[in-house]
């Protein structure tokens, strides 16, 4: 492996005066040196990374990070602003800025060495002394570890040796020495010190005298980031650092980029109090349960540690216990803010149900689609493959592809319902969600009665899980009795009491849908388009998208249900494709950094990705946002007035040749694009300000892998 920094990749006079330029010019070093094969498509994924969360710290640092397919290896580049350069921390602009570059599939050396810098981010001795490197070679060694910074951390072991436990010990050290051993895990080495410590400090304490020193308040905490390479270590190391100044015995299970290693048992056993620190879900917390809890985001960690100590030591003196910790917490309250509204968690508990169900609606409906394209609209009728196959034959392969799609939408209402359920009460609701689907599915209650369903099984099983249970009996809870009760509740209520209520209002409402024609087609087509992009794939535009995936999530749909997908598909590419066109026609109006994000847009548009807006709308919403809504509005009223049908969920202008007259609804497509880009210029235009005197573009947005729907 190459030197992860070398002098090449260090420029101790930033000139940059934004956070996109710092990452250019620090990028561009990396392409110099073949470390980066593509400076755009990385610096695309650098910002998409910024979009989840600013990457600046208290102390004047700023850390842009991401793992990037266009990385060949491991690199970090390091520059020195003199002026200081905007990173979104809270105490000001950041003066040390690391570009940190990880390979899609960086394995867990890279990474752990990568996690040893974000460590040393927290020693304050370490980057005064980058603040006075002279040269880049020697700023490249001291941030490798060759040299040390001149103050060392040597005076701080007496007050370690006595107000701290044997465990933060064994992990300090066990962090100073990741250099010389990349490929050990740092997490193990502080389990394992955390468990000799425990033993240490238990196995003594019956024969102890009445007098002797009582044991110092244990804390374990789980620190987690979404890239999983620099947050999640800082934080980790501003715990320990704040643990050993309040002489707390505090360990922590890193869950990172490199995998991690849980947590002794007995560590956690022994534990007075848990702190989560993280911004993605604590991976299998229902191991902290029953403990005091401060669960906060990652930053939080690392900006207030100590906060969250005395925080937790008071919860443990006033014996509170968490809900979310007490029964592991739900996927939604893992991701939710505190306090969140009933109306807010139902909303997160619908669209986790969707989420999981759009790759089923996508691969399904696609799969079908290319059946009909291959085979022709007979070939719902043919016999089945498994029967009669000829591999010579188009129509056997198209018969295939239908085939196999249709069975992915089987697992539609299923999958919606389970995961519903699994958004309330997690894993315990997965079975009596998939039951209560599946009989909406058999008693034609379809999309309907698959939400409700999902509802219901989530609700029952958090009402199990309230009755006070003796201990005898909690081993088998989650495997036997809440799914046997859980399911036979679902079913009973489903099957008999509300299942042909709801069937009978899901026929009505297909039976609307099919009903529609002329003036109130078009309208709902405006109203679909209006909606998906007044948010760009927050709560509205995704309840568009369920709407017309839901229409077309059968084998057989009808000519209504497959325009209505047809108006929301072609409304969700309209605001990328009208950014696109405007920062082409008038360049003059537009920052260097919306013009890159232009060029982009333009093939995240053609995707039917409408993320592609996203960077112009947070950077100017009261201008972007309008115009991108007339031109979707005007797009979805125009398709649905021609008449367009589209059987795919997904694949924009990539799946024209399954799209009923694809030339209006080309044209559709093309007159919504034009009045965005027009609304955009002339409201742009009207401003007195330059672009160049107004904040930069807000970062690209998330690559359309993550998800396949305009969300």
């Amino acid at each position: 492996m190459s030197e992860m920094i070398t002098a090449d990749l260090v420029d101790l006079d930033l000139s940059a005066d934004t956070k996109e330029a710092a990452a250019r010019a620090l990028a561009e070093r990396m392409v110099a040196l073949g470390r980066v094969t593509d400076l755009d498509g990385f610096l695309a994924d650098v910002a998409a990374r910024e979009a989840q969360m600013p990457t600046g710290l208290d102390g004047g640092i700023g850390i842009p990070h991401c793992r990037s397919e266009h990385v060949t290896e491991p690199t970090l580049a390091f520059g020195r602003s003199a002026a200081g350069i905007d990173f979104g921390a809270p105490d000001g602009p950041a003066d040390l800025i690391f570009l940190i570059a990880a390979p899609a599939g960086a394995d867990d050396a890279h990474l752990t060495i990568l996690s040893s810098l974000a460590r040393q981010l927290m020693n304050t001795e370490f980057t005064d002394a980058l603040r006075a490197a002279g040269d880049a070679a020697g700023a490249a060694a001291l941030i490798r570890g060759d040299q040390a910074p001149e103050a060392p951390e040597a005076p701080e072991a007496p007050a370690e040796a006595t107000t701290a436990p044997q465990a933060s010990e064994a992990r300090a050290s066990e962090t100073r020495a990741s250099e010389d051993r990349p490929s050990e895990d740092s997490v193990a080495a502080s389990a394992a010190a955390s468990a000799d410590a425990a033993t240490a400090t238990t196995a003594p304490a019956a024969p102890a005298a009445p007098d002797a020193p009582a044991a110092p308040f244990r804390i374990v905490a789980v620190t987690s980031c979404p890239t999983g390479i620099a947050h999640t270590y800082m934080a980790a190391e501003s715990l320990e650092n704040a643990g050993r100044e309040a002489g707390v015995e505090l360990v922590v299970e890193t869950q990172g980029s490199a995998g991690f290693t849980r947590l002794d048992p007995a560590v956690i056993a022994a534990a007075d109090g848990v702190i989560f620190a993280h911004d993605v879900p604590v991976r299998e917390k229902d191991r902290f349960a029953g403990k005091p809890t401060v669960d906060v985001g990652v930053k939080a960690g690392i900006n207030r540690p100590a906060e969250l100590i005395t925080e937790v030591r008071g919860k443990a003196a006033r014996g509170e216990v968490s809900a979310t910790a007490k029964g592991g917490g739900t996927p939604v309250e893992r991701a939710g803010d505190p306090g969140d509204g009933y109306g807010t968690k139902l909303r997160k508990w619908l669209m986790t149900g969707v989420s999981y169900m759009v790759p089923f609606v996508a691969a399904g409906g696609l799969l079908i689609a290319l059946g009909f394209a291959i085979g022709g609209y007979q070939i719902n009728g043919a016999k089945s493959v498994s029967e009669h196959f000829d591999w010579g034959q188009v129509d056997s392969w198209g018969a295939l592809l239908f085939q196999i799609g249709g069975v992915a939408f089987g697992f539609l209402i299923p999958v919606l319902a389970g995961y519903i359920a699994f958004g309330m009460a997690d894993r315990p609701g997965l079975v009596p969600g998939f039951v209560g689907g599946m009989i909406s599915v058999n008693i034609n209650a379809g999309f309907l009665g698959g939400l409700v369903a999902g509802l219901l099984a989530g609700g029952v099983v958090l009402a199990i899980q309230r009755v006070k249970i003796p201990p005898v009996l909690r081993g088998i809870m989650p495997v036997v009795v809440i799914p046997l009760i859980s399911s036979i509740v679902v079913g009973f209520l489903m099957f008999i009491v509300i299942g042909k209520p709801i069937a009978e209002a899901q026929k009505a409402m297909t039976d609307w849908l099919n009903s529609l024609s002329g003036t109130n087609a078009i309208l709902l087509g405006i109203l679909l388009g209006l909606m998906m992009c007044f948010d760009l794939g927050g709560p509205v535009n995704k309840v568009a998208y369920a709407f017309a995936t839901a229409g077309i999530a059968v084998q057989n749909p009808s000519d209504s249900a497959m325009k209505v997908m047809a108006a929301v598909m072609a409304a969700g590419m309209v605001p990328p494709l009208g950014m696109a066109l405007a920062t082409t026609v008038r360049k003059k109006l537009f920052t260097p950094a919306e013009r890159e994000n232009g060029k982009a847009a333009w093939v995240l548009g053609a995707s039917f990705i409408s993320e592609g807006a996203i960077p112009f709308a947070a950077a100017d919403p009261l201008r972007v946002i309008p115009a991108s809504m007339v031109g979707g509005a005007v797009t979805g009223g125009l398709t649905m007035a021609f008449g367009s049908t589209l059987r795919a969920p997904h694949g924009g202008i990539w799946v024209t040749f399954l799209i009923g007259k694809p030339f209006l609804y080309l044209l559709a497509i093309a007159i919504g694009t034009a009045i965005t880009a027009g609304l955009v210029i002339v409201l742009k235009g009207l401003r007195k300000t330059t672009p160049e005197a107004e904040a930069p573009a807000a970062p690209v947005a998330e690559q359309p892998a993550k998800q396949p729907v305009a969300a």
